[in-house]
């Protein structure tokens, strides 16, 4: 078994709790709680008997990103829960599509190098065990947003592509 410490995060967006092993952050999840945790640990097969500290770079730069002040995640990504299906694809999006920037899913379907078409990509993000640090919010359709199964759905994603630059802020928009 795996130690895992967790980091949660106030943000706009609710809860967003971090699990960290010793090689980087294996999971990300919009929410926190007892049920989210034990899921996460399940998932892991690890217990919650990291190092507190452990976490500590996580939550920093998660409240960075939120707060506007981090456009690039340094801290070390666990990929352990990806397929090598899912490591090709996200691993490919995580490397090439920089903050404030998107990519189709055509796109990324080409660029991976997965011989999995456009349509399935969507499937791909949907399953990413880590949002926001391997940034499946800046992937979308051809003709719009695209779906998101991360928080609010797609207004979450809205709200990360407006944090990021890439669209405009509605009136009522708030970091």
């Amino acid at each position: 078994m795996v130690d895992v410490a967790f980091a949660s995060v106030p943000t706009p967006l609710g809860d967003v709790l971090a699990a960290v092993t010793p090689d980087g952050v294996a999971a990300t999840s919009f929410g926190d709680g007892e049920r989210v945790r034990a899921k996460m640990l399940g998932r892991l097969a690890a217990t919650a008997a990291g190092d507190p500290a452990l976490a500590s770079p996580a939550r920093d730069e998660l409240a960075a990103y939120f707060a506007g002040r981090l456009t690039r995640f340094t801290v070390p990504v666990d990929w352990r829960l990806m397929s090598p299906l899912q490591r090709r694809v996200l691993g490919t999006l995580y490397e090439t599509v920089a903050y404030g920037r998107v990519t189709t899913y055509g796109e990324l379907a080409e660029t991976s190098g997965s011989g999995v078409p456009a349509r399935a990509i969507g499937s791909v993000m949907g399953s990413n065990p880590i949002p926001i640090i391997v940034p499946c919010h800046r992937v979308v359709a051809g003709n719009g947003l695209g779906g998101f199964s991360g928080g609010d759905g797609v207004d979450s994603k809205r709200w990360l592509l407006t944090l990021e630059g890439y669209l405009p802020p509605t009136l009522d928009w708030e970091l």
